[in-house]
């Protein structure tokens, strides 16, 4: 950066949103920075914080700036930072923003480049860790699912041990009286009526009382925080065991931890334990200024929304799908009955598409029924209109064949919010869609097949190098057929692989020509149609493979509604030539097991 550029660091949590306002006096590689202002707000979780309210807060920042980072607890998906990246270009239209969740700027400020974990223990807790381009991450799941360790978690606990007491003992400890005290409250009641209406900052900000009346020799708090900081250790043993870390940095940084503390104390003392090598430190950065370091970092290499390549738009233009159609190019102008007439038409395309594809679905078929057979699963990975196709085929296997919920899954770029709105700029981050597959723990024995019309969705591009990477079979499915196995991150099927290359043979790229979208670039209509289809050929055949069919009967299906239980009436009745009471009565003395029924003829 150039010096005199004015960065703004900000960091929110459930309890405060820290501050600072940096200048860059050095345009080296590592900037040095001088404070300008800095300071404290209102809290700005970004889950529990109102878009109007956390508009506000962040009002009462300085506006001549150049850059800001924006780092707050709850901001977590690709969907969140665009949202809060909106509501800041709000506030200063013409600096760079970056944003993200506080893990990042914790992160940042306590290790900067360097390897090592950070323990963050504040209104809630999280502990994540990095080795090189690795993170791993523990704990910071909300106050709903525990924040284990935080101090709403220890608050929590201390109010509950309070009504447990009372509820057998109708003793009210002398922590009570504290809390009283503390909440300017008057009587057991009141202070029932206070934690049911209560939000987190505001239980959170008990700690403080737990924290004294444990220094002060209330055993039971003791044990409460011991309890916090044993889980917190955990927490940093897995993270350092999952990146191999024997003598880690461990750097500890929130509200709970400030020095000396009582809690800094147990923790070290209970990490020495079971991680004796650790070097434990307190932060010495303030993650505000950790969040101005990314800023800083992002201003100079990347944007939110990076502009793609010029080769990355030559391949997108490309993209048959993309392309206008010539028969549809005055659809204003045609009546319904024009317009029904050109829809089936063009069906015409998705029927000669899959015609060409013939044998790569075949080979399709033969290598997720293996994998299959062998223990393994299928994921389709996909975002947008491909992303559901995915989700729907998979969601249809359990009920239709009785297998097993996870042996056939959908990827969705957006998770299931994606299932039913457009989730903005979930597609375009390889490493979502890498870390998609991490966290369903794919492994060799698994296919995971890509599902992108036009070959070149980063999100996918991800998933299936992260497969590759893990030894998992690998299957792209796109309607681009310029779309090269190089660039698409399979090789070629049998016939297509280039003279003196070596790919793998267990992987394969299925193209769909299917055209011209109807309305340019929708590819929910033919592309849509064509991928179902071949997503219909790819997992009823390996189902049947499995032996999930006799003849064309579903002998497996779940039989757990009326419609699905007459079904299988019939199909007993068919297959046995016995009436339908009969047939009936066969099931029910099977408990409806259809597969057992057919068996014992």
């Amino acid at each position: 950066m150039k010096p005199g550029e004015r960065i703004l660091g900000v960091e929110g949590g459930g309890t405060k949103t820290a501050w600072v306002l940096v200048e860059t006096v050095a345009d080296t590689p590592g900037s040095e920075f001088r404070v300008l202002e800095q300071g404290k707000l209102q809290a700005s979780n970004f889950r529990l914080t109102a878009p109007e309210r956390l508009r506000a807060i962040l009002a009462e920042l300085p506006t001549q700036i150049d850059c800001a980072g924006v780092f707050l607890a709850g901001c977590a998906t690709a969907e969140d930072r665009g949202a809060l990246r909106q509501i800041c270009l709000e506030i200063w239209p013409k600096a760079k923003i970056v944003t993200g969740s506080d893990r990042d700027s914790g992160l940042a400020a306590a290790l900067d480049h360097c390897d090592g974990i950070v323990v963050n223990a504040g209104s809630g807790s999280s502990v994540t860790g990095r080795r090189g381009d690795r993170i791993e991450r523990a704990g910071g799941w909300g106050h709903i699912l525990g924040d284990a360790g935080g101090g709403y978690a220890l608050s929590m606990q201390a109010l509950r041990l309070i009504l447990r007491e009372h509820d057998l003992h109708r003793a009210e400890m002398d922590f009570t009286a504290k809390i009283l005290h503390a909440l300017s409250l008057n009587n057991f009641d009141e202070l029932v009526r206070w934690v049911q209406t209560a939000d987190k900052m505001e239980i959170a900000m008990l700690a403080p009382v737990v924290f004294e009346a444990g220094a002060a020799g209330d055993a039971r708090m003791m044990e409460i925080m011991e309890e916090g900081a044993r889980v917190l250790c955990e927490y940093t043993e897995a993270v350092a065991n999952r990146l191999h870390l024997l003598a880690p940095k461990v750097v500890l940084m929130g509200g709970l931890f400030y020095r000396d503390s009582i809690y800094t104390h147990a923790f070290r003392r209970r990490l020495k334990k079971n991680l004796p090598d650790a070097r434990v430190a307190t932060a010495e950065r303030a993650p505000e200024l950790g969040a101005a370091l990314l800023a800083a970092e992002a201003r100079d290499h990347a944007t939110f929304h990076p502009q793609p390549s010029q080769r990355e738009i030559d391949g997108l233009a490309a993209a048959l799908t993309e392309q206008r159609n010539p028969r549809s190019q005055n659809l204003e102008k045609m009546t319904a009955h024009e317009l029904v007439q050109l829809f089936v038409e063009e069906e015409q395309f998705v029927q000669d598409a899959l015609r060409t594809a013939t044998a790569d679905l075949a080979r399709a078929i033969e290598t997720v029924t293996a994998s299959l057979r062998n223990g393994g699963r299928l994921f389709y990975v996909g975002a947008g209109s491909s992303g559901r196709i995915g989700v729907l085929d998979a969601s249809e296997i359990p009920p239709t064949f009785g297998a097993p919920t996870l042996l056939v899954q959908g990827v969705i770029a957006g998770g299931a919010t994606a299932l039913h709105r457009s989730v903005e700029g979930a597609e375009d981050e390889e490493s979502a869609g890498a870390f998609a597959l991490d966290e369903r723990g794919v492994k060799p024995a698994d296919v995971v097949i890509g599902i992108t019309a036009s070959g070149q969705t980063p999100f996918v591009r991800g998933a299936l190098a992260r497969a590759k990477s893990f030894g998992a079979k690998t299957i792209l499915l796109t309607c681009n057929p310029h779309m090269s196995p190089v660039a698409a991150g399979v090789s070629p099927a049998a016939g297509e692989i280039a003279a003196g290359s070596a790919p793998s043979t267990d992987d394969l790229l299925i193209t769909l020509p299917v055209g011209p979208e109807i309305l340019a670039g929708s590819t929910r209509l033919k592309a849509g149609t064509a991928t179902k289809v071949a997503l219909n050929v790819i997992s009823t055949g390996a189902m049947i493979g499995l032996g999930k069919v006799r003849g064309n009967l579903m002998i497996d299906l779940h039989s757990t509604s009326t419609k699905l239980r007459d079904r299988a009436v019939r199909i007993v009745a068919d297959v046995t030539q016995r009436d339908y009471e009969s047939a009936r009565g066969l099931l029910e003395a099977n408990d409806w097991n259809l597969r057992a029924a057919l068996e014992k003829l």
